[in-house]
């Protein structure tokens, strides 16, 4: 039997005030531990528009955890064991970034960053258990979006997203009409030329896309599947917003005014695609969130 009444309800709240507080404790610890990588992380997302996510999201990953702090709120005594097995991960991280000379300052950046979520993780395990680290796994698993890609990694993503889009971009061409030639990622219209550079990427927008579909998948659907087709249709909606950014700009400087390709529309405009993908992704959400609504019912029922 377990005992209830204003008795348990306080040392409840006074034990987890206490996880808190040592979680907390533990926190401040890994950032003065890892304050260099720390500074440098950041200064790389002000001074690149590619990391500018990195600075957002552990305010996010804050956020969720306050948000989700009431589920498996079933008092659990902190467990060494968990916390023990992602602190042996962190520091397996670590030392080889210790030791690695040849490794680049982007990729021991990546090493040691990614060193610093284990270290939270696992005081958060130890803290609170098992039990709350898994109810928690999504607020704590979004900490690894902060760490920087590679730049190997990150010369594919860009690949894919030009590749990606110029198809898109050429589709949209191709339904408006307007006679192009396609050689690569140059398409050459009647009046002007465009080349698909890396800057036409839009991996920016791109990751806030994918952090927003994330998002809205864990705090919308409830069967992994559900989640995974709606984050599968925002990476898609990635690259039909960016071919729709790309033909519709090149179709305006080509028949309205060259200066589209470089006024406020393109330089500033990123926001209006934005939200054109995010109302392109819509239709899913609507569908998909459907189905929960209606199966929410009939369990009620």
């Amino acid at each position: 039997m377990t005992a209830s009444g204003p008795n348990s309800a306080l040392t409840f709240s006074l034990t987890r005030s206490r996880q808190w507080l040592f979680f907390s404790a533990w926190a401040g610890l890994s950032l003065c531990l890892f304050l260099k990588p720390i500074i440098a992380a950041v200064q790389l997302a002000l001074a690149d528009d590619t990391y500018s996510h990195i600075i957002l999201v552990p305010l996010v990953s804050a956020w969720v955890l306050y948000a989700e702090r009431n589920q498996a709120d079933a008092l659990v005594r902190p467990s060494i064991r968990p916390g023990l097995v992602f602190l042996i991960v962190a520091l397996m991280i670590a030392f080889p970034a210790l030791f690695c000379s040849s490794c680049s300052p982007r990729s021991l950046l990546a090493l040691y960053i990614s060193s610093l979520i284990f270290f939270v993780i696992a005081g958060f395990s130890a803290a609170f258990g098992w039990r709350k680290t898994k109810a928690s796994l999504f607020a704590l698993t979004m900490l690894f979006l902060i760490i920087p890609i590679p730049d190997f990694v990150l010369g594919k993503i860009i690949y894919w997203l030009q590749s990606g889009s110029a198809t898109i971009a050429e589709f949209f061409f191709n339904i408006s009409g307007a006679p192009v030639l396609r050689d690569g990622f140059v398409f050459r219209l009647p009046r002007i030329s465009i080349e698909v550079a890396q800057e036409c990427s839009g991996i920016r927008s791109s990751l806030a896309l994918l952090i927003l579909a994330l998002l809205v998948a864990h705090f919308s659907f409830q069967s992994f599947w559900k989640k995974s087709v709606f984050v599968l249709a925002g990476l898609c909606m990635m690259l039909i917003k960016n071919g729709i950014r790309i033909a519709s700009l090149t179709l305006l400087a080509n028949y309205v005014n060259p200066d589209f390709l470089y006024g406020d529309l393109h330089r500033k405009g990123g926001i209006v695609f934005f939200l054109i993908g995010l109302a392109l992704l819509f239709p899913v959400f609507w569908l998909l969130r459907k189905g929960e609504i209606t199966t929410s019912v009939r369990s009620i029922d």
